[in-house]
């Protein structure tokens, strides 16, 4: 078993994020994973995350608040609770247009580089 609290959660800065904070909960740098990692984000008022393509699957699960997802021209509002898949080498946008912050929860492939071992 493996345990990481969330007031002991590391923080890190990704590419086009903008207005967020991203705490890493489960693998990568935050413990072994071989298959995925999670991360937990706050996205203010105005932030998100900036169009872009992955060859690896994400799945977003809204906490609270709400967020607007684009992927291949179609966007649509989560709330929360409500989850969203990306599938690989689709394009996303994550945009807060609320007036309120959002916490969302993102699962992610695994993409090797920083696997621990088990």
């Amino acid at each position: 078993m493996h345990v990481t609290r969330f007031a002991e959660a590391r923080e890190y800065q990704a590419p086009g994020h903008v207005a967020m904070r991203c705490l890493r909960i489960q693998g990568k740098d935050a413990g072994p994973s071989r298959a995925m990692w999670f991360a937990i984000s706050t996205i203010e008022p105005g932030g998100g995350i900036s169009a872009s393509t992955s060859p690896l699957e994400k799945v977003y699960v809204v906490l609270e608040g709400s967020v607007e997802m684009t992927s291949r021209g179609e966007s649509v509002t989560l709330d929360r609770w409500d989850s969203c898949r990306i599938a690989p080498g689709a394009d996303r946008a994550v945009a807060n247009r609320s007036a309120l912050p959002a916490t969302i929860l993102l699962a992610m492939e695994n993409d090797g580089a920083a696997e621990q071992p088990a």
